[in-house]
């Protein structure tokens, strides 16, 4: 006489699936963060290739003297930005900069020192009606919150007269390239 097979219930099969689910999860997050971490690559402009041949090729800008890291700036892996040069750079854990780019702030500035990425959005309208992405909150002071980002359309307008805002707008590629940056947690450093 034949023996009934057993079935399991479904309960438990939905079970034993999100468990392996959840520990596979977790065995690729630890890989991943003992990976190599993204680094930023400053974009080099090539010569033009509509040039005519009476033409003098202008000098590149890969080609000007690149601004130094700020002394005072920390070490490794960080975010630098300078309130008097306006610019930022990104440098690497090996103290080098990879990326440096000229930005423009809002109306409120961040004090100098020691401070982290606390928060990353994809996309918000600014408080001066801007639409922006790219958005990486640091600090805030005197209730305003102070983050880079980057204008959608890639405009830079001055801020809004009168408004206080602490947006430092730069432009969509450099937004990219510190958005891939700058993960929640880097070290950001602001100097004089």
């Amino acid at each position: 006489m034949p023996v009934a097979a057993r079935r399991l219930p479904s309960w438990a099969w939905v079970t034993g699936l999100t468990t392996g689910a959840i520990a596979a999860v977790a065995v690729l997050t630890v890989q991943a963060d003992k990976g190599p971490h993204p680094t930023a690559t400053a974009a080099r402009p090539t010569a033009s290739a509509t040039a005519g041949a009476g033409s003098k090729p202008s000098p590149s800008p890969s080609a000007a003297p690149a601004a130094p890291v700020p002394d005072g700036s920390g070490t490794g892996r960080r975010i630098v930005y300078s309130l008097e040069q306006k610019r930022v750079w990104l440098v690497d854990a090996d103290d080098e900069a990879r990326r440096t780019f000229v930005v423009w702030p809002g109306t409120v500035n961040p004090d100098p020192g020691r401070y982290t990425v606390s928060l990353r959005k994809d996309a918000t309208t600014g408080s001066d009606g801007v639409q922006i992405e790219h958005i990486i909150y640091f600090s805030a002071k005197s209730g305003v919150n102070i983050a880079f980002s980057n204008a959608v359309d890639g405009s830079s307008p001055p801020p809004a007269s009168g408004a206080r805002t602490g947006g430092i707008r730069m432009a969509k590629a450099d937004g990219s390239a510190l958005w891939a940056f700058g993960a929640t947690g880097t070290n950001v450093r602001v100097v004089e």
